[in-house]
């Protein structure tokens, strides 16, 4: 079976560029059927390419994200992390488990109550684009920009103190390595967050408050209907997941306008800047090892494969989302591009919760940065910014840019 496993081609495959997806995607996609690959840990599993295969494995009811209902242990789960990131939270229950906890939350990124927010995010947004004027250039747009915009709205909804927001910057990044971080240092992690969001929890116990997290605990005081556990599992993957995604997508979309001439549009042309960001969401490669793994819950064929119970399976958005049947001239960045049924925020009972969170978010970044900084470019050449390679999602390590 070693040797076997062996013989099987190791995914993440590589690209030549962080934000170019591996040809072997497309040469995959093309096959029509899934392949089968090995994993850096856990076990093997069958990659999806195809848009139309995607949405069926993430709509349907015979793909599941706990494991336990396919009888896999968590050490089997395959993965590119150390350690299974998502475990005992949201993101790895089924309906009607996940219905029940989802509903706990759902009220809080409603489209309506979002837009509340999109007047703060313009605040925070104007308030750090006024710090890298008054330090002047050259700046690093993703430690300036990208990473606080996105923590500071995420904390303000869940209530977390401003003195303490720096420490999940540090617990997150541990949580997302790839290759960085050992098992135990992302457990550690995981319990040092787990710790403080019940330690923040007791608080809001005796003295209750407006925030999302006094909204979940007196849902678990008041309606019994939400365990300690539960409440604290939900907060840690709302509050990494709030931040991480958005605080890499802010750079990675910016170097890909200023590279490409796109930038210098939106800032000629504002109107455009929601259509972008849906495009730039369906363009960029932001997971490195597809979406999270799905595990078979009854005997199905997809493509011509039968995927048997136990299997387990990886939907590769990237690919997905560039498949020609779907998106005409899928590998060029059109940033008036119309309809635009991209999956970058997954298909159903899995769909991103904070996705209507994340589009304000991205529309906010571009919006300030273009009417402030009309004339940004990068203040490197575009292939000399560094990337990093061993992080859950793709992200440059600093992006220098000037004006």
């Amino acid at each position: 079976v070693g040797v076997a496993m062996r013989e099987l081609p190791a995914f993440p495959f590589p690209a030549d560029h962080a934000l170019q997806p591996s040809p072997l995607l497309a040469r995959a996609r093309d096959g029509r059927a899934p392949i089968r690959v090995r994993l850096p840990y856990g076990a093997t599993a069958w990659l999806v390419t195809r848009y139309e295969d995607a949405r069926h494995v993430l709509g349907s009811p015979a793909f599941g994200r706990d494991p336990e209902r396919a009888g896999i242990p968590e050490a089997d789960i395959a993965r590119t992390t150390p350690v299974e990131i998502t475990v005992r939270t949201l993101l790895s229950t089924d309906p009607p488990d996940h219905t029940r906890l989802r509903r706990f939350v759902f009220r809080a990124f409603t489209p309506r109550r979002v837009e509340g927010l999109r007047a703060g995010a313009e605040r925070v947004a104007d308030r750090l684009v006024d710090a890298m004027v008054a330090a002047g250039p050259p700046a690093d747009l993703f430690e300036t920009f990208g990473l606080t915009l996105p923590i500071e709205v995420i904390c303000d909804l869940l209530g977390v103190p401003a003195a303490d927001r720096a420490r999940f910057t540090a617990w997150t990044d541990a949580l997302l390595s790839t290759t960085g971080k050992t098992a135990e240092q992302a457990a550690a992690s995981i319990d040092a967050m787990n710790g403080y969001l019940a330690e923040q929890a007791g608080r809001r116990t005796r003295h209750p408050t407006d925030d999302l997290i006094g909204a979940l605990v007196r849902e678990r005081v008041e309606g019994d209907r939400l365990s300690p556990a539960e409440m604290v599992n939900l907060l840690r993957a709302l509050l990494a997941a709030g931040h991480e995604t958005t605080a890499s997508q802010i750079p990675n979309f910016v170097y890909l306008l200023l590279r490409d001439g796109g930038y210098r549009r939106l800032a000629d042309e504002p109107g455009l800047v929601p259509t972008a960001v849906e495009e730039l969401l369906r363009y960029v490669p932001l997971i490195t090892q597809g979406s999270l793994t799905r595990f078979v819950l009854e005997e199905v064929e997809l493509g011509g494969v039968t995927l048997r119970r136990g299997d387990q399976v990886l939907v590769e958005l990237a690919a997905a989302n560039r498949d020609g049947t779907v998106f005409p001239d899928p590998e060029v960045l059109e940033i008036a591009r119309g309809d635009n049924p991209h999956l970058a925020f997954g298909f159903g009972p899995h769909r991103c919760l904070g996705a209507a969170l994340a589009r304000m978010e991205l529309q906010v970044a571009l919006s300030t940065l273009t009417r402030r900084l009309p004339g940004l470019r990068l203040a490197v050449p575009s292939d000399e910014v560094p990337w990093d390679d061993d992080r859950f999602v793709r992200r440059p390590r600093r992006l220098p840019v000037t004006w």
